[in-house]
């Protein structure tokens, strides 16, 4: 499980020396967001409020001297990470969990080699955080101060039964039970009554609607709605939010009881109320009429506040000063990233990919994809398969999706490059799933891209990019492609040359483009591009296949102007010496 980082708060890099300055400034080539800074208690007590998070190389003793008169809770706390000088050693110092402490101490040591430490009893366990299920699934957890003994009973049985009348997404290793009294944690918006002492989860999904005199006391609203709440056996920690009229929103009576609460407020019009009244058809209100000229307000604020799919649980009831509704919101959706991830290398990933990954709660993935990204996935369900098995990934994804998670599923390279975005949206398509959940589609560093850039300029000019695996198109399709480009001149890039089972497919593509081109045509090999075993090669189209091509290898085979310059391969920008 991973924190939601709010990724609109900055982060901020503190050092002392000029050792510890070098490594801020290699930190924020991954973090371009980041502001360094020399520490000062000063500095440090102003970025505190506003951070996400704060990076400190240094000695961890100096930071806890620094922080300790700022600590106030690990809900409102930052992220607290300390490094070593020498940057061997990334620790979680603080808000592990909730601030995403953990998480950014496992990205900054996968990013710069060094050694996380991380010190949560669950995280060390390998068991998902309590606390970060909760925040995932916005769920209040109450009472606070019975949670460190459920959570040690967690720990120790390695397991916690759960009771849920509400549907909400359970780790795998978490036990469902039939009856709240079987349970030590309850998922409810009702005041259940239980015979012992257990912790109650309680889902956000209630939205208020609140009609009131002008002139309403602050008291007054407060004692409708807890009467409300109490009659109906409702808790007042699963409101999320609350609609009223428009026009109301800054009376001072609901200004004030507003202040106290982190609730949302949304103000409607009377013709938005109108449309909501007749949509539902909900009962008119002559005295709401006569005084606002909406046909009611509190039942149709409720259903509009929660949003498509609500319904309304409580209908409106009233006091001399207040009418008060209550709606259930349709059960969050989950969301789709469909990732690229580059070429390999951690450093090549985009830093909106690794937001992605950050925030989603399972990644769906190729086995050596995930391999190489696996840094980032601590604490997160990770999914993976094998070559061939694109379909059965993507339905895992979209399952997911559908149970309301957050998913990464990845592909190298770019996704939307002989990637999975495609087949994401025709499974879409076929199984009517546009609205189930939300899709955002993150763009990667495609081997195009990466491998193009080592061998020099080879793209400068218009370039044609083709397949030659024949498992999904037919060869006579390929070979009609390849002959298209030739002719036209076209640089070509070719992806997946020759495999175990397709050995001779890149010799029959070298014959045809002979049949267009010289065989001293410059041709550039790229293999295994910012991986370990990396290599690059410069020939001609006739020698080329005398040289290791596997998988692994893009190859680039230049047009008629392309050239060879030291050891770089070169395609011109303009043709026949004119330039730009």
């Amino acid at each position: 499980m991973t924190a939601r980082l709010n990724k609109s708060k900055p982060l901020f890099l503190f050092y002392l020396s000029d050792r510890g300055r070098a490594l801020c400034e290699k930190l924020s080539d991954y973090f371009p967001e980041a502001s360094i800074e020399k520490l000062s208690k000063e500095k440090v007590a102003k970025c505190w409020p506003e951070a996400r998070g704060l990076i400190f190389v240094m000695a961890c003793g100096i930071v806890v001297r620094t922080i300790a008169e700022l600590l106030k809770s690990k809900k409102e706390d930052p992220a607290v990470v300390v490094l070593d000088e020498a940057g061997k050693f990334a620790i979680s110092l603080l808000s592990g969990h909730l601030g995403g402490a953990n998480e950014l101490a496992c990205e900054i040591a996968a990013l710069i080699g060094a050694q996380s430490v991380i010190t949560t009893a669950s995280d060390l366990s390998g068991l998902p955080a309590l606390d970060l299920w909760a925040e995932e699934n916005d769920l209040i957890l109450e009472p606070e101060d019975l949670i460190p003994e459920v959570t040690a009973c967690y720990l120790r049985n390695r397991s916690l039964k759960t009771f849920t009348d509400y549907p909400v997404n359970l780790p795998e290793v978490w036990e469902r039970v039939e009856r709240p009294e079987e349970a030590d944690l309850v998922v409810s918006y009702r005041k259940l009554e239980v015979p012992k002492k257990v912790l109650f989860a309680r889902p956000r999904v209630l939205f208020l609607g609140l009609g009131f005199n002008r002139g309403t006391p602050t008291e007054k609203i407060e004692e409708a709605v807890s009467r409300v709440f109490e009659k109906h056996g409702l808790s007042l920690k699963a409101i999320r939010g609350v609609g009223t009229l428009d026009h109301k929103l800054h009376e001072p009576g609901f200004s004030a009881w507003l202040s106290k609460r982190d609730l949302k407020a949304l103000g409607f019009s009377a013709e938005a109320l109108n449309r909501a009244v007749k949509e539902y058809g909900l009962e008119i209100s002559e005295a709401a009429r006569a005084a606002t000229g909406a046909l009611a307000v509190a039942e149709p604020a409720a259903l509009l506040g929660a949003g498509p799919g609500s319904r309304l649980i409580v209908s409106k009831e009233k006091t001399p000063e207040v009418t008060v509704a209550v709606a259930e919101a349709l059960r969050r959706k989950g969301k789709l990233f469909i990732v690229g991830t580059g070429p390999g290398a951690l450093e090549e990933l985009t830093p909106l990919a690794r937001r992605a990954i950050r925030l989603a709660t399972h990644v769906v993935g190729y086995h050596r994809y995930l391999a190489l990204i696996k840094p980032l996935l601590s604490g997160k369900q990770v999914y993976g398969t094998g070559m061939t098995q694109e379909v059965d990934r993507v339905k895992k994804a979209l399952e997911l999706a559908q149970g309301g998670y957050s998913v990464a599923l990845v592909s190298g390279g770019d996704s939307g490059i002989y990637g999975l975005a495609g087949l994401v949206f025709e499974l879409m398509r076929e199984e009517d799933l546009f609205g189930s959940f939300e899709v955002e589609v993150i763009p990667g560093l495609s081997a195009l891209n990466a491998c193009a850039a080592r061998l020099g300029a080879p793209l400068m000019h218009d370039f044609a990019v083709i397949s030659l695996s024949d498992r999904l198109t037919p060869w006579e399709t390929i070979e009609k492609r390849l002959r298209a480009a030739a002719e036209a001149d076209f640089v070509i890039v070719i992806y997946n040359p020759k495999s175990r089972s397709r050995r001779e497919h890149l010799a029959r593509a070298r014959d045809i483009l002979l049949e267009y081109r010289s065989g001293k045509t410059p041709v550039g090999l790229a293999r295994a591009v910012s991986r370990e075993e990396e290599t690059l090669t410069l020939t001609t189209l006739e020698d080329m296949l005398l040289h290791e091509i596997d998988m692994q290898t893009t190859v680039f085979i230049g047009n008629s102007e392309t050239f060879i310059f030291h050891n770089w391969l070169v395609t011109p920008r303009g043709y026949r010496g004119r330039r730009f």
